[in-house]
């Protein structure tokens, strides 16, 4: 049988501070479990879910995880949840959400720099690695308003319609990208 490869994706946000633009990356969590039928469950450090699906044309072992700790804060629950499913950091793709992107732009890239995002920050320093996977959802700035404030508030109805539709069709693909890289 042809290898599966395995990836972990955790999404980037605050539990209490639900589909807000800083929480993108764990309601994009939240709609990658509902469109592959992964069931979330509760965990020590947070919430996760693991199945076999087909994204494209690539079949994965995918395990989605959301940290129950705030997220300058959820590197260490990150970096736990792959070293108990025995993955390196390059088979972890992390979702957060990018002020420096458009809001509905998904963007690319392995490694490199936090660019000043405390939950990206928390991940490098809980791997000791910047070589990690990282999707990143742009969430643009207001502006007129203060970057924290415009973060914490609410998605629009279009950016959640948005990210319920093609920006997870996207999400798929990015993903069923890096899982054709994967080496095991």
């Amino acid at each position: 049988m042809a290898h599966i490869p395995r990836l972990l994706v955790a999404g980037l946000g605050n539990l209490p501070y639900s589909n807000t633009r800083h929480s993108l990356g764990q309601f994009i969590i939240d709609e990658l479990a509902w469109r592959t039928g992964i069931q979330m469950s509760p965990e020590r450090d947070g919430f996760s879910g693991e199945g076999t699906v087909m994204l494209g044309e690539t079949y994965l072992s995918l395990t989605l995880y959301k940290s129950k700790h705030l997220m300058n804060i959820s590197g260490p629950s990150i970096a736990a949840a792959c070293r108990k499913r025995g993955l390196q950091p390059d088979m972890l793709i992390v979702v957060s959400d990018s002020a420096e992107y458009e809001p509905c732009k998904l963007r690319y890239r392995l490694g490199g720099s936090a660019n000043g995002h405390n939950g990206l920050k928390s991940v490098i320093s809980a791997l000791g690695t910047r070589e990690f996977h990282r999707l990143r959802a742009g969430v643009g700035r207001h502006p007129s308003m203060d970057l924290a404030d415009y973060v914490l508030g609410k998605l629009s109805t279009h950016e959640r319609k948005f990210w319920s539709t093609e920006g997870i069709d996207l999400v798929c693909d990015a993903i069923e990208k890096v899982a054709q890289t994967v080496k095991e």
